[in-house]
């Protein structure tokens, strides 16, 4: 089964990823690397988000919202926005956190980098929504795939995953990994 990345980037296809950078006023290079980083940081943050104390099922119960049709028509859901909401009730305060890195990372201006975010957490949240459905996976198991997820974006993304590290530690221990793990690593039993 592919993983949520995987699954995240065969649905933005050159049109949506073109529709994107119309939007930002970025070439298409340019847009699909934006892309290429925001997206596991995303699921990144989302996999920190379901290691806190209560979060895995917080974050379940709003994906309970999200069935996946979102994926059905990306240019409408581009063209919507509402990603800052959905940013605004999993992330908090940490939506802005994303936007400075992606933009320190992707060379994006901060305004370009929020709304990227704000067009991709959407597509995120509807993908994760339809996985957590077709797995029957409860807030333990959607935990699991978060940190597998997790896992392979810092495997492959060091210098961007030393700098979520440092903005999302939850324990300020230096390390994110432990806190997503933590819950993630022990959960992976809970899916039904």
């Amino acid at each position: 089964m592919p993983s949520i990345l995987d699954s995240l980037s065969g649905v933005l296809g050159d049109d949506v990823v073109g529709q994107i950078g119309q939007q930002l006023g970025t070439d298409p290079a340019t847009t699909s690397s934006a892309i290429s980083s925001a997206l596991p940081m995303l699921v990144s943050a989302l996999a920190h988000q379901s290691s806190r104390q209560g979060g895995a099922d917080a974050l379940a119960v709003t994906l309970s919202a999200h069935d996946g049709s979102i994926l059905d028509d990306l240019p409408s859901a581009i063209a919507g926005g509402g990603g800052s909401e959905i940013l605004g009730q999993v992330l908090g305060s940490r939506g802005g956190t994303l936007a400075s890195i992606l933009g320190q990372s992707s060379g994006l201006e901060s305004r370009n980098a929020g709304q990227l975010i704000g067009m991709l957490a959407p597509i995120v949240m509807g993908a994760l929504g339809k996985s957590m459905r077709e797995q029957q996976l409860d807030g333990a198991g959607l935990a699991g795939m978060l940190g597998v997820a997790n896992q392979e974006f810092a495997a492959s993304n060091a210098p961007l995953t030393s700098m979520l590290s440092q903005a999302l530690d939850a324990n300020h221990d230096g390390s994110m990994m432990d806190d997503v793990m933590r819950i993630a690593g022990g959960l992976l039993g809970g899916s039904k």
